[in-house]
Order: structure tokens, then C-alpha cells, then sequence
């Protein structure tokens, strides 16, 4: 999901506003760079047309600061990109904030491989006849994930595999969307300076975390406080944090970033930059995750407090407004005009068409401006299609490879292994003619 401007960039889940860099305002958690399809084995795809085989297991991601995560496909018919980055991301912001089985998706997460390592219980449990391999239990559990994310008629190849897919399907139950690894809550606030901002509230599991010294700004005495103004180094889940602006402090901004390590919860979803297929987390070593919220400041004039998050539910981008002053303002969103009441905030949403790229700004009083772009990505490509299947006229993103490969379109379904094996066969009927035919002039 590439933003329209050069140098920015939106992993889906939350619009990225222009200036900013690093972690997103408000989108915490766990940034990752996709490895490869490292435990696999084989399902097929049956359609009206024809059927395809293709790897289905499990993906391995490398966090930046450092950790790895395991993850599973919930996009089926798009294929990997080679080094895709992926941010986390909540369900709101992908195609699970209209799947009525996302919840059914956690469970079989948890009740399967890797979370449940011991692949003889396991298989015991799924009623499987039969040794269940590492390979078979990823398998198996990435085709019942496919039935509930794609609404794909999907099985593995391997009858063990098959026997675990039916029985996590089967038995799948509904749970809530875990919560995120880290984030700051609100992503944005303003005020006067001489005035202690906030509060921004810190949710994590992780045991503490890292406040790091506040950037983008060139008055070197902006501190983050707690309630009583004493300066914050650390944080733990709930604590509140404030901005603490001196009085003479010229007009400006700034942004706070927190630092963790911890596991990241199994069943985040984890959207790419690169339109690359959406993942769903199975495990996570301890790994690194980060959160930001901005300030803004000003002596006079109206000073809102702008995020912008995309909401899949709705099919656009909610943009909130927070007005921490005495009195009302107005701002604009792409040609429409909205009042904000005095120490109100309000959320509007910007309606667009499923993969549109969005490129608008949030104008007020006074030449205040906030833009943010990105890719709206909402829908699985098997419900972009209204198929389960491609057919050979449908395009791919890109080629299928083995999972070795470096291009790692593993698990996407493509056209190619029809093509493959339909050139396969037409050059050896011509072989066959050809050696038919010198043997008659012979």
C-alpha cells in the first residue's frame, strides 16, 4: 500500500499524515520484514474451472530492534513480495473488520500449530489416523484459517493435514481481537503553551516501557511529565503522560515515541506497505514494538488535534478532531466543512472505493494543515474477484515461485502452475511428432 506522496508511506490501519516518520501516530506495535514460507506443506484450491495446488503453511517475520514472528496468509489469492515491510495492525484496518468469522480465526490460532507444539496430542485431539508432521499441522492449519478468511474451497493434500483442517474448522469458536502489543491513546493532542498537555495513556503487556526524548521540535524544554510534573524516563500499562510546555514557547509540534519488548499477542493482524498478502500472527519470540502520539502547541488562534485511521467497516478513512479550547472551530475535509465544538472532539468519515489511493488535507483557522495519504485495502482478492479461483485470463501481482525462492510468492494463488504445466505437456506432444515424423522419412 504505497502513499501518493514521494517519501511516505501507510501500512493500512491508520493514514499517514505528511511530515511525520517512523512508527504512525496512534499505530503501535511490532514492524516487521517478511522472511519466508519456512514450515509448509500443500493444498489445493478447487474451482468450477480447474483446480491449483499450492504451498500453505506457516511464515516467519524478522522485527526490526529485533524478535521473529510467526504468521499465517489470510489473503489467499495475493501473493508475498519479496521483503514486504509489515506494520501491526488492528482488525478495523483490514479485510477481518468485515469477516463475521475473524474471531473463529483466533481460536483455530491458538488451538493449533505453533501454539500447541505437542503433535501427538494434537492429533489425538483432531482425530487424525496417522503421524502429524510439523508440516502437516501448518498445513492443516493454515487451509481452515483459508475457509474462514477467503471463503475458499480449499483442502491439504496430505490426509493428516486434511483431518486437522476439518477438525479446527469444525470446531472453531468465536473470540474478541487482542488487543495491540503497544500504543498511546489519544495519538494527538494540542494546547496553550504554559499549559500541561495530555493526558496520552500508555496501553501495553509489555512490564514497562521506554519514553524516548521528544522529536521534531527546537524548544529543547518541552518535557514529558507524569500528573505531578515530575519528568518520565519509563512507563507501565495506564500511565498517563503529559506534555509540559513552557509559556514562552513558540508555536510548534512534536512527537513522543515509546519503546517495548514483549511477545506480541497471537491473532494481531499484520498489513504490508507493498499490497502484499495480509498475515495473521501464530507466535512471537520477544520482540520489539513501538508507539508515537503528537503535540501541538500555540499561543493564540485555534490549535485541533488531527489523526486519521481507516476504517474497513466503513469503507474510508475516519479522521478525528479534538478541540481542547474555550471556543468553536471549523475545519475542512475534502470540500466539506465541520464545526467543533469547545473541548469536543469529532470523528468524520471520508468514503472510499476499495483499493483507491487517498492523498487529502485537514485545513482549519489561522493555516493550520494536516495531510495524510495512503491505499485503501480492504477486501481479499478472492472477494475483490467475487470468485474463489483465478482463472488464466485474471492477472497476478506476481509470479508464483517455489517457497525457496526469493520472490516468495509462495502462498498467493496464481495462473502460473496452470501455464507451467500446459506448456509442459504441449512440448512434449511436439517431441513426440517430431520424432514420429524422422522416423517415417527415415
Amino acid at each position: 500500500m504505497a502513499g501518493l506522496a514521494a517519501g511516505l508511506l501507510t501500512g493500512a490501519g491508520t493514514a499517514r499524515a505528511a511530515g511525520t516518520s517512523g512508527t504512525e501516530p496512534g499505530q503501535g506495535g511490532a514492524t516487521a520484514t517478511i522472511a519466508g514460507l519456512k514450515t509448509y506443506g500443500a493444498a489445493v484450491i478447487r474451482g468450477a474451472a480447474q483446480e491449483q495446488q499450492i504451498p500453505a503453511g506457516l511464515f516467519e517475520m524478522s522485527v526490526e530492534g529485533g524478535g521473529t514472528l510467526q504468521t499465517y496468509c489470510i489473503d489467499i489469492h495475493t501473493p508475498t513480495q519479496q521483503d514486504a515491510r509489515y506494520r501491526e495492525t488492528p482488525w478495523s484496518g483490514t479485510s477481518l473488520a468485515t469477516n463475521d468469522n475473524a474471531g473463529r480465526i483466533r481460536w483455530i490460532l491458538h488451538h493449533s500449530y505453533p501454539q500447541v507444539n505437542d503433535l501427538a496430542a494434537l492429533a489425538e485431539k483432531a482425530g487424525v489416523r496417522g503421524r502429524l508432521t510439523e508440516q502437516d499441522a501448518a498445513a492443516g492449519t493454515q487451509v481452515a484459517i483459508w475457509r474462514y478468511s477467503d471463503d475458499v474451497d480449499v483442502e491439504a493434500v496430505d490426509p493428516q493435514a486434511e483431518q486437522l483442517a476439518d477438525y479446527l474448522e469444525k470446531n472453531a469458536r468465536n473470540q474478541p481481537e487482542p488487543r495491540a502489543s503497544l500504543t498511546l491513546d489519544p495519538p494527538a493532542v494540542s494546547g496553550r503553551p504554559g499549559e500541561k498537555l495530555g493526558p496520552v495513556t500508555v496501553r501495553t503487556d509489555a512490564p514497562s516501557v521506554t519514553v524516548a526524548p521528544l522529536t521534531g521540535t527546537a524548544t529543547g524544554e518541552v518535557r514529558v511529565v507524569d500528573q505531578d510534573g515530575k519528568p518520565v524516563t519509563s512507563a507501565t500499562d495506564g500511565s498517563r503522560l503529559y506534555f509540559d510546555i513552557p509559556e514562552d514557547a513558540p508555536a510548534d509540534s512534536a512527537e513522543l515515541t515509546v519503546h517495548a519488548s514483549t511477545t506480541v499477542p497471537v491473532g494481531r493482524a499484520f498489513a504490508s506497505e507493498s499490497r502484499s498478502q495480509t498475515q495473521i500472527l501464530a507466535g512471537s519470540s520477544e520482540s520489539t514494538v513501538s508507539a508515537t502520539a503528537a503535540v501541538s502547541w500555540s499561543g493564540q488562534g485555534a490549535v485541533p488535534a488531527v489523526s486519521a485511521r481507516e476504517n474497513c467497516a466503513k469503507g474510508g478513512v475516519d479522521v478525528t478532531v479534538t478541540n481542547p479550547a474555550d471556543t468553536p472551530f471549523t475545519i475542512e475535509v475534502t470540500g466539506l466543512k465541520y464545526t467543533i465544538a469547545a473541548r469536543e472532539s469529532r470523528t468524520v468519515t471520508v468514503p472510499l472505493s476499495e483499493d483507491q489511493a487517498y492523498d487529502f488535507t485537514v485545513s482549519g483557522p489561522g493555516g493550520f494543515a494536516k495531510r495524510f495519504t495512503g491505499h485503501l485495502d480492504c477486501r481479499t482478492r478472492a472477494a475483490e474477484l467475487g470468485t474463489t479461483t483465478q482463472t488464466l485470463s485474471d492477472p497476478s501481482p506476481t509470479p508464483v515461485t517455489t517457497p525457496d525462492d526469493t520472490n516468495l510468492a509462495a502462498t498467493g494463488a496464481s495462473n502460473a502452475t496452470a501455464w507451467i504445466a500446459g506448456s509442459a505437456i504441449t512440448l512434449v506432444l511436439l517431441g513426440g511428432a517430431g520424432l514420429l515424423i524422422a522416423r517415417r522419412r527415415s
